[in-house]
This record gives structure tokens, C-alpha cells and sequence, in this order.
């Protein structure tokens, strides 16, 4: 018999001017992490995976800073996301 493993998502928010740390602002398993990456994709939001971080993020309460031994994980999708983010405005740069 095979189990199927519960996807699981969680998304981050940061706002530099009012955040110290980015903050979860969502995440749930199944059906809910479906939803939440969804959501991003509909939405443009760049999807990072990373089974061990998000099984970190998930025990954490909506809207509660990461925790300091995060930072560095998050820093590599900050990252990513930054990357993503220049190569879109690269691409809407060139004339068609």
C-alpha cells in the first residue's frame, strides 16, 4: 500500500519599512496548500520549494516573524525571488 504524502505550503510577506523579519501569512496542508499555491501562481507570485523550511514555517502562528535560525533559508528565496522578479522586467524590457 502506498501513502500519499499531504502536499503542505506556506507564504511569506515582508515589508522592509515595517517588518523586521518576513512574516508567514499563510500555510495549511492538502487541500489548503493546493489552495495557497494556487493562489500564488494565479497571482504571479513566484513558487519556491523547500520541503524543510516550509515543515518549519508550518508550526509557526499566522503573522509571527520567522525565527532568527530561518533567516538564512529565507534569504536564499528572497533571493530567488529578486532573480525572478529581474528577469521579468528584463523580458517586458524588450521590444516585441
Amino acid at each position: 500500500m502506498t501513502s500519499s504524502k499531504q502536499p503542505k505550503a506556506a507564504a511569506l510577506r515582508y515589508k522592509p519599512n515595517r517588518d523586521s523579519a518576513p512574516r508567514v501569512v499563510a500555510s495549511g496542508q492538502g487541500d489548503l496548500a493546493r489552495k495557497i499555491i494556487q493562489l500564488a501562481i494565479n497571482s504571479q507570485v513566484p513558487v519556491y520549494e523547500n520541503p524543510d523550511l516550509v515543515e518549519i514555517l508550518s508550526q509557526l502562528d499566522l503573522y509571527q516573524e520567522i525565527p532568527p535560525h530561518c533567516y538564512r533559508l529565507v534569504a536564499e528565496i528572497l533571493h530567488f525571488v529578486y532573480h525572478i522578479n529581474e528577469l521579468y522586467k528584463q523580458e517586458m524590457a524588450v521590444p516585441k
